[in-house]
């Protein structure tokens, strides 16, 4: 995709929103690097994973990410034989740990949500690597005794030489004359030394070597010569210790280095997980639904909602109100602002949208809110709109938007936008999407015209899908002259001087310079002095045009209306298709059940609902006669019917369930599957 446009339409704040929604810093580093695609095989099956995720979310069936640490630069270093630290192995097997509770849930939701469960191929079994290194260092990363016999056997000896040191000290401690130059009464260590806290004063009094002194320079911590003999050996067995720590751990490393390639395959594969993760909450958490793609460049946005703007006002509605001249009291509650949606379609009727309105009237969002919706979507987003809305996988989205003035290069904001424009002209195809923001501006208005005109034409001829916007008032009118564009006008509050952001299709929006400024206060013989010089430069608007303008408005009226009951049928269709394939379900999970019935034998086990599912029974006798079982349930013996017997090697979700009333079978009609 066209880096340009990633930055004018904020792509990198999108990405920050859905890394934190991941559960660990795999899912945020690729959330960071996300980008859209224009593969529509890869974007239909990432789209299908979200939805997949967000059907499990929904339904409380969340992956366990508890755990899962980015050990890929610490499997990088025991792949090529450096050896790793204790607490490094120690937090690689806390991961391990996580690969296995991820590949074991990946594996069970796999029934129920297929897609998921696929992934589950791309993780590794690490059970032989993990068992090494546990047998060898606790959770905090030191090391067991029983590592390895040599290291066993060192640490007896070293506990040993302690224990005589402690003695020597404890026997020296109960001597009058070293109690008496004592600051107090016992002995401590200073590093890996045993020593006395000695009085400064009687510093000379005792032999020994000085190891600290403390901060008031009050206290000497002496390590007495009747100990020195047995510390040297002490110091000698400790870096024996250490020595044998570094062979256990290059051990170690050694066997994480051999599974290094799976390992690293199987993070990256955990990584998209919790990127499919992160996607599937922000879907959730701001009511987005999955888009129906489309290969024949149909777009078509029902209720769509600029994604950064939902975010932006949610995060303000958390901020608490400030408070007012250093009190503790606070402004008026803060008013809750919300993102109004919008309804837009290219590529059906006509493939260029001209939208037109004052500024400040929302048409730079609503080509915005087009453009990031597009890339969302090609990026395994669901998107902020109202669901059934269309859109197609372009193979690239080009902008031009907003104030592009480059003091480096000496260019006027004409120069960049002319400059930009060379450059969408030269990338964009049949499959792009363009979206430009004020064509013509900048320039004389004459001038401007002609020249957006003649890019419009460039744009009709290679067929891209196009939406632009701007004040000039002869593109107003293009859309008369070519069948495949349309105009669009954004609603705007003249009274508040505010823009509704709605859009209308069909319409061709005014700026109302002179009705804003009237409301502003300039005055009122100036306005007049205006009025009479636009009058004067429009002449009389052809009755030709009025009357074409209303038809094209009555027809997009009537497409709209058509498309709000096209989509409508689509979701009784699809809830009709859900109810359908639940039925037949339902109905093979039924035949199993009879089947398995059929076969009961003395001793076989079964589940009797009315005594709990968690009570399991046993089989004793059948009647085949009455058609009933006797059962035993603990050390009680119960005659039921054959019919409420549930067989035990029938799964819980295959158990046939009450029907609700209505019965679903009895509510059911063929006609309500065919037209």
């Amino acid at each position: 995709m066209d880096t340009h446009t990633l930055g004018l339409l904020e792509f990198e704040k999108l990405r920050r929103i859905v890394a934190s929604y991941a559960a660990c810093s795999l899912g945020k580093d690729l959330a960071s690097r996300m980008e859209p695609s224009s593969d529509p095989g890869w974007v239909r099956s990432e789209q299908a994973l979200t939805t997949e995720m967000a059907d499990a979310l929904s339904a409380n069936v969340s992956p366990p990410f508890g755990g899962l640490h980015d050990i890929r630069p610490q499997v990088r270093r025991a792949q090529v034989g450096s050896m790793l630290e204790a607490e490094e192995l120690a937090e690689a097997v806390e991961s391990l740990h996580a690969i296995s509770n991820l590949g074991a849930w990946l594996i069970k939701v796999g029934d129920e949500f297929p897609r998921l469960g696929a992934l589950a191929i791309g993780v590794g079994d690490f059970t032989a690597v993990t068992n090494a290194i546990e047998a060898c260092l606790d959770s905090r990363g030191i090391i067991l005794d029983n590592a390895s016999r040599k290291l066993s056997g060192i640490r007896r000896e070293i506990a040993q030489a302690e224990e005589r040191i402690q003695e020597i000290l404890k026997r020296m401690l109960r001597s009058p004359e070293i109690k008496r130059i004592l600051r107090y009464p016992n002995f401590t260590m200073v590093g890996h030394h045993y020593v006395l806290p000695i009085a400064k004063d009687h510093r000379g009094e005792i032999q020994g070597s000085v190891h600290r002194t403390s901060a008031s320079n009050e206290t000497v911590y002496i390590e007495p010569q009747a100990i020195a003999e047995r510390s040297a050996e002490l110091s000698f067995l400790r870096a024996k210790e250490s020595k044998e720590i570094r062979r256990i751990l290059r051990y170690l490393t050694a066997q994480l280095g051999q599974v290094a390639d799976s390992l690293l395959g199987s993070l990256e594969n955990l990584a998209q997980l919790d990127l499919v993760f992160a996607r599937g909450r922000y879907s959730l958490d701001f009511r987005m639904t999955p888009p129906d793609l489309n290969t024949e460049g149909k777009l078509a946005l029902r209720g769509a909602r600029h994604p950064l703007l939902e975010f932006l006002f949610r995060e303000q509605a958390k901020t608490p109100p400030s408070p007012v001249d250093g009190e503790n009291k606070v402004t008026e509650k803060r008013e809750t602002r919300t993102v109004v949606p919008i309804d837009v379609h290219l590529g059906l009727q006509f493939c260029m949208l001209i939208v037109t309105g004052p500024n400040t009237g929302g048409k730079t969002v609503a080509l915005k809110t087009m453009g990031l919706l597009s890339m969302m979507a090609q990026s395994g987003l669901h998107i902020p709109a109202h669901p059934g809305s269309q859109l197609p996988v372009f193979d690239d989205v080009l902008a031009d938007i907003g104030d592009e003035q480059s003091l480096e290069q000496s260019l006027s904001t004409f120069s960049s936008h002319i400059r930009r424009v060379c450059d969408i002209l030269r990338k964009a195809t049949q499959k792009s999407l363009v979206l430009m923001d004020e064509m013509g501006a900048g320039t004389d208005p004459n001038e401007g015209a002609a020249l957006g005109r003649s890019i419009l034409d460039e744009l009709d001829s290679i067929g891209c899908r196009a939406v632009v916007t701007t004040h000039i008032g002869d593109l107003k009118t293009y859309a008369f002259t070519n069948p495949r564009a349309e105009n669009a006008a954004v609603e705007f509050d003249i009274e508040t001087l505010r823009p509704r952001y709605r859009v209308h299709i069909g319409d061709i929006g005014q700026s109302n310079a002179l009705q804003i400024a009237r409301r502003l206060e300039l005055p009122e013989h100036l306005i007049s002095r205006a009025a009479n010089y636009l009058s004067q430069g429009q002449g009389r608007a052809l009755p030709e045009m009025e009357i074409l303008q209303k038809l094209r408005k009555d027809a997009e009226e009537a497409h709209q209306a058509a498309m709000r009951a096209q989509a409508e049928a689509e979701q009784t269709r699809a809830a009709l298709n859900q109810r359908l394939g639940d039925l037949q379900r339902q109905t093979e999970n039924d035949e199993r059940v009879i089947e398995a019935r059929a076969r009961l034998q003395p001793g076989d086990r079964v589940v009797v609902p009315k005594f709990g599912y968690d009570r399991p029974g046993r089989v004793v006798k059948i009647d085949t006669k009455k058609k009933t079982a006797l059962v035993a349930i603990g050390r009680m013996e119960w005659t039921v019917p054959i019919d409420e017997l549930i067989p035990q090697m029938i799964k819980a979700q295959e158990v046939p369930q009450a029907p609700k009333s209505p019965s679903l079978r009895a509510s059911l009609r063929i006609d309500d599957f065919v037209e």
